[in-house]
Formats: C-alpha cells, structure tokens, sequence
C-alpha cells in the first residue's frame, strides 16, 4: 500500500499519538478492513520516529482488536471489527460526559462544579498583579536553608524510612509540635493527640467522614470558607449557616439555627474571609454550646501566626474542658503549599478512630519530609522565619490599606485587616454582579482580584472582594490597587 497520510497530534508521548491516528484512519473508514498497513520499519521512516514507537503504537492496536498480525505476512486491519470499538471509547475522549452511574457523593462532585477555592478563583492563569487570597510569601522563604536541611535529612534515613510511616506521623515531628503549640499559642497538648496530615484539607475530609452521617447538619460560617463546606457536605451532611459579624460568629444564634448539628467548623483567630476576630464571650459560648449539644467543633487556624498587635491568640482549644474541639493547623501558608503537611490535635476520645482511619485514605505522609520540618521547627528556624515574615507582611497590609484609601477612598470599606494575609474589600453602592463586571476589567489591566460572592450559602446583596497580599511586593500592591481603581470607574 502507499504511504498512510497520518496528522500526529503533537500531545503526548509519540507512540500514543501514533496510536491514535492510525485508530481515527480505521474508525473514519480511511483504513478499510482488511486493508494491508506498511510495516512497522516503513511507517517509521515515513513518520521520521523511531521504529520502537511504530511498534508500541502496532501492538496496543493489535490488543485491542482494531489490527492483526498474520504470521509472514505483515500486518492487516481487523476484518471483523466490535461495533462498540468507536471514537467515543477512549479515555481521552468525552471527560465532560455525563458518567452513567455514580455514588450520591460523585454526584455532588459533579453538582459543585467550581473548584476547591471555589468560583472566585475560575480566572485562569497567574495576573501581573495578583490578590489571589492563599498565595503564601514563596520570596520570603529560606529556601538555602530548608534545602540543607531536606539534605541532612536524606542522608540519615535508614531502613525504616523506606516503610510505611506511623499512621498518626513521625513522633519527633509530633513532639516538635507540642513544643511550639505550647510557646505560640499556649495550647497543651501531648504528642499522642496529634495526627499529621497531609495539609489542612485532609484533616477536614478525615474530620467529615468520621464525625457526619448522610442527613446529619453541620453548622458553616456564613461567610465560611468553601473548602470545609464542599467536603463535609460530600457525606450527604446539610450545611447550616450561622451569621458571622465583627466579633465572629453569631453564637447566640446557634440553638435556633441548628440545637442538634454535628459539627461546627469555625475560624476563631481570623474568621475566613471577614478577617474579624471571635471573642473570649463567644468562644466560652460556642463552647457550651458544643457541650450541651454534644457536638465537635473543628477549629481551622490556617494562618494564626499573623497577628499585627499582639502575640497570636490562645485558641478555642486551648479553653476546651469537655474534649469538643478539633485543632487544625497547617504550614502551607506560612512554608509552601507543595509541603502538603498539616496536623490535627485531637480530643482523647478521638485519637483512637482517627489514627485508624488515617490509613484508609494514604499510606502515610512523607517520612522526609515529616523529619525535615521537625528539624526546621526544633531548631527555631520556624519561628524565627514567622518573626521575620510578620514584619513583611505588617508592611505590605499597611501598603494595601494605604492605597486602598488613596485610590478608593469612600468608594469601600475594608473589613478584617487586623490579622492575617488578606482583607475583605466591602463595595458600599455596587452589586455583586458589580464586582464580577470589575473583576474582568481588572483582569485586562493584569490585576487578579476576586469575587466573596462563592464564600456565601445565601448569595450576599453587597459586592465584596478578599484580596491577598503575602506574595506582592509594596510596589506591586500600589499599582494594583490603582489598576483596580482604573476598573472600577471604567
């Protein structure tokens, strides 16, 4: 036969792209049945590839029922093809397709379709000047210092490093961090109570999966974070929402919202993305609350280091006496997110059912990695990163709020920039389909800032923004305030 005219996709390894033109030839009729194929030395030459990649390319096709090899005689196209063999069967076809059947959960999945940090973050792509809320300070870190570190670390492992690591985490890192919670948040704890985790988002899915049933309710911020809310109503739980205002949330409210809710996931030191503040009178009631209600409340403390005025706050944990609060810490946000290592403390109680279930959903976080930050945070290296990182980001907060009032002025009103790596931008006469409008004009000026609407179960009547500030220089975040600006009056 003449030479087949094949158009190579240019995505993926050579031999699948092989594969899947010569598949198109036969499924369009190009290649008819029976038809005779050059051979594998042939099409390689004409395709200009190795002839490695013709053959893999040849026998995927041969297992699969669209080729036949005949012995001395070459290589044939099926004569009796499946009907079912068709375009629409490969794995890189049809990923939006409705699947034909899936759990109640992996509906939900589909149902939710904006991402884990929710619609406000739909805009693609990296802006010149990005308020994007969660991007940590990655300039600022010591990387020389944490790659000596991960090398001395290498250099140690023995045997048992190459096992599967303890279920609740390394011990030395876990005593590490009963040292530290002690000195930075008066939180006493012991080394058995702590889970690690990988990041602060499994420490949810493990919280949602061991604490709530399908009908149960759990009680959300309103606004809360969107993360906690997706994973614990993937159990089948209903999100409740309980009012947030300047002193956190509304916990007078709480009996008459929901008396009897499960589960309570709350973020006492810097409400997300209000940034207020929960006071010691709503602390002491949320925790009676918990007590009489005989629920668990999950405490997110994903950035308490950043405290302007102040050493940080002791957390609800720390005043817990009847065993109701979850700790959940994290050092995505002041390390890197790539680290993926968070930690639980955990009631008594809990400490048994969660080290067990742990398991079943990985075999372990990174041994490496777990000594390493043991190492980091025993040395004092942490903690003196997080001193120097505190007067970088007091810096770039007074930077944002200064031109914010230089720029905007009147036009808004800056909600929680007391602690933290973000604020909440308040707009006091636009809607928010106001923001999404300005959000896009922004975004061709090169400036990323993002919508609050995605943090509400109820859809709020004002326009409000969260933008961040730890990965910005001060010059970046006066002109893109004055971009943003320029947007708003556009």
């Amino acid at each position: 036969m003449g030479p087949l005219m094949l158009q190579l996709s240019g995505q993926g390894p050579l031999h699948r792209q092989v594969y899947l033109a010569l598949r198109q030839s036969i499924l369009s009729g190009e290649l008819r049945r029976g038809a005779r194929l050059p051979s594998s030395r042939a099409l390689a030459e004409e395709l200009s590839v190795s002839r490695t990649i013709t053959q893999l390319a040849y026998e995927q096709l041969i297992a699969e029922g669209y080729l036949a090899g005949r012995v001395g005689s070459g290589t044939y196209v099926a004569e009796e093809l499946d009907p079912q063999l068709n375009a629409d069967s490969d794995e890189d076809d049809g990923i939006d397709a409705e699947p034909p059947r899936l759990s109640r959960a992996g509906r939900r999945v589909l149902e939710r379709s904006a991402s884990l940090y929710g619609a406000a973050f739909a805009l693609r792509g990296r802006q010149r000047y990005d308020f994007r809320p969660g991007l940590p300070p990655l300039a600022d870190f010591p990387h020389e210092r944490w790659r000596r570190m991960l090398g001395r670390q290498a250099r140690r492992l023995d045997g048992a490093a190459y096992e599967y690591p303890p279920a609740k985490g390394l011990l030395v890192l876990r005593e590490a961090l009963v040292s530290y919670l002690r000195r930075s948040r008066a939180l006493v704890c012991d080394p058995e109570q702590i889970v690690i985790v990988g990041g602060s988002q499994q420490g949810l899915d493990l919280a949602a999966r061991v604490l709530l049933d399908p009908d149960d309710e759990f009680l959300i911020e309103e606004p809360g974070y969107e993360g906690a809310r997706n994973v614990f109503s993937l159990t089948g739980a209903r999100a409740v929402a309980a009012p947030v205002d300047e002193e956190g949330i509304v916990c007078t409210a709480l009996h008459e919202v929901s008396p009897r809710a499960r589960v309570a996931y709350v973020t006492p030191s810097h409400q997300y993305p209000t940034g207020s503040v929960l006071s010691l009178p709503r602390r002491l009631a949320l925790l009676a609350w918990a007590d009489r209600a005989e629920s668990y409340i999950v405490e997110d403390d994903y950035d308490g280091e950043f405290r302007y005025s102040g050493r940080p706050l002791a957390p609800l944990k720390a005043l817990d006496r009847s065993g109701r609060v979850l700790y959940l810490g994290t050092f995505s946000k002041v390390m890197f997110p790539a680290l993926r290592l968070g930690y639980l403390v955990l009631p008594n109680a809990l400490v048994r059912v969660f080290a067990r279930a742990k398991p079943l959903a990985d075999g372990g976080t990174s041994p490496l990695l777990q000594a390493t930050m043991a190492d980091f945070v025993s040395s004092g290296s942490f903690e003196l990163y997080v001193r120097r990182l505190r007067a970088r980001m007091r810096e770039r907060r007074q930077a944002l709020l200064d031109a914010i009032d230089a720029s905007l002025g009147e036009e808004v009103r800056v909600v929680g920039g007391e602690a933290g790596l973000h604020i909440m931008l308040q707009w006091k006469n636009r809607s928010p389909a106001d923001v999404d409008a300005m959000m896009a004009a922004a975004a061709e000026r090169g400036v990323g800032v993002y919508s609050a609407a995605s943090y509400y179960i109820h859809p709020p009547e004002v326009g409000e923004m969260v933008l961040g500030y730890a990965a910005m220089t001060p010059a970046a975040i006066r002109s893109g305030i004055r971009r943003l600006a320029g947007a708003a009056r556009r």
